[in-house]
Parts: C-alpha cells; sequence; structure tokens
C-alpha cells in the first residue's frame, strides 16, 4: 500500500479500498493495449488506478474544494472511493463515472455501497463519448484513465469532451500517458498546464488556465 499515513482516513472507506487494491490483477494478455479486444470479455478485472494516485486525487479534490467530479473510466470504483469521499467531505456533492461494461458498473455500486458512498456517485453506464457530452453543468476534476488502443485514444477523445465543462483552475489527472492525449494537453492553445509525475509508470497532472472553447468552465 501507500504506508502508514493516508490522507483519506474514513475506516469504511479505506477497508473497501484495501480489498479491491488486495483483489486487484490483471491477465496475461493485457487487453488494455488494444481496441479491438472486447472488454466486456475482461469484466472479471477491475484496471484501476493505483492507491498513490487515489491518495492524490482524495487531496487534490479536498484542496480545491470540489463538489462536481468525473472519471473515465469507473472500472470497480476504485478511483470513484476516492473522489466521492473528497466530495463528502467538502459538503456534499456528485462524482459521474462513465463504464462500459455492466458488470463492473454493478460492482461499482456494489463498492461505494459498502463503503457508504452511493449517495455521492452517479455511474452513466454505456460508451463514455457518448455518456459524458453532458456533464450538465461545471465541473471541478476530471480523471481520463481508460481503455488504451489506437490513435486517436480514447483519453484524447473524452479529454475534447470534458475540458469546456472544467472551471478555471480545475484539475485532470491522466493515468496512460497516451501520445495523443499529451499532444492535446500541452498544446497551449487549449488552455492547460501540465507536468508529468513519477507515479504508476507515469501520470499525467493537467490544470485549467484558460477556456479557449467559451465553455461553461470559464
Amino acid at each position: 500500500m501507500t504506508g502508514s499515513h493516508r490522507p483519506l482516513r474514513d475506516p469504511a472507506v479505506t477497508a473497501v479500498i484495501d480489498k479491491l487494491v488486495a483483489a486487484q490483477q490483471y491477465p496475461a494478455d493485457d487487453p488494455r493495449n488494444g481496441l479491438e479486444r472486447d472488454p466486456h470479455e475482461y469484466r472479471d478485472y477491475g484496471f484501476s488506478i493505483a492507491p498513490e494516485q487515489g491518495d492524490l486525487i482524495y487531496l487534490l479534490c479536498r484542496g480545491i474544494r470540489a463538489t462536481r467530479t468525473v472519471e473515465f473510466a469507473t472500472s470497480v470504483g476504485l478511483s470513484t472511493l476516492y473522489a466521492a469521499a473528497a466530495v463528502r467531505d467538502n459538503g456534499g456533492g456528485t462524482v459521474i463515472g462513465a463504464e462500459l461494461v455492466p458488470a463492473k458498473v454493478a460492482a461499482a455500486r456494489r463498492n461505494l455501497a459498502e463503503a457508504g458512498l452511493a449517495d455521492y456517485a452517479e455511474i452513466r453506464e454505456g460508451d463514455a463519448r457518448v455518456t459524458l457530452r453532458d456533464l450538465g453543468g461545471e465541473i471541478d476534476f476530471a480523471l481520463i484513465d481508460g481503455w488504451l488502443g489506437a490513435e486517436p485514444s480514447l483519453a484524447r477523445e473524452v479529454i475534447e469532451l470534458v475540458a469546456p465543462y472544467l472551471r478555471i483552475g480545475g484539475y485532470v489527472l491522466n493515468d496512460n500517458a497516451e501520445p495523443d492525449f499529451l499532444a492535446w494537453i500541452r498544446d497551449p492553445a487549449n488552455g492547460f498546464v501540465s507536468v508529468s509525475l513519477p507515479l504508476h509508470g507515469g501520470t499525467e497532472l493537467c490544470v485549467k488556465v484558460a477556456a479557449p472553447y467559451g465553455g461553461v468552465g470559464r
């Protein structure tokens, strides 16, 4: 795990996190490296963030007083637990999650309920390029961590949907460092600055500093 000191201290939440981390496994063929493979075939594998990334999500969301966040993809809800705990501890809010595989949607909802956080998350089942088109208003934080594949990557397509909703000063955390995502987020014309962090093999932390779209996140 991440050592004895953890920023998220709720025992009900950390017990579920510990259970999910202990159960986490990856198949030998690593299907995340190809969109031609069917994600439904890997419904029993919880492809998720690392605990140190979760700690960062919790701290960032607490620090900016986040009340509305979005994530792609939810998987079994590990990342959702960190974000939902943060918005709860900030006084209330919602995490909007996107997950394609119905079995994982059900698992995420069970895990959130077990942690006492079901009221702070809305998991949308289906293709994130459809389910995240309307976020219903401004958001404070986004996690981009979905299925890998050929360009354009899903990460690139989803960030272009989400970015107009992100407020100035809001953060994006990207787990997989997809080349076309990095090219887009590092282009000053798109309104972000970012840095690569040595977490989980490479994590891009991005902050929105301008709103070139003229969207709701101005």
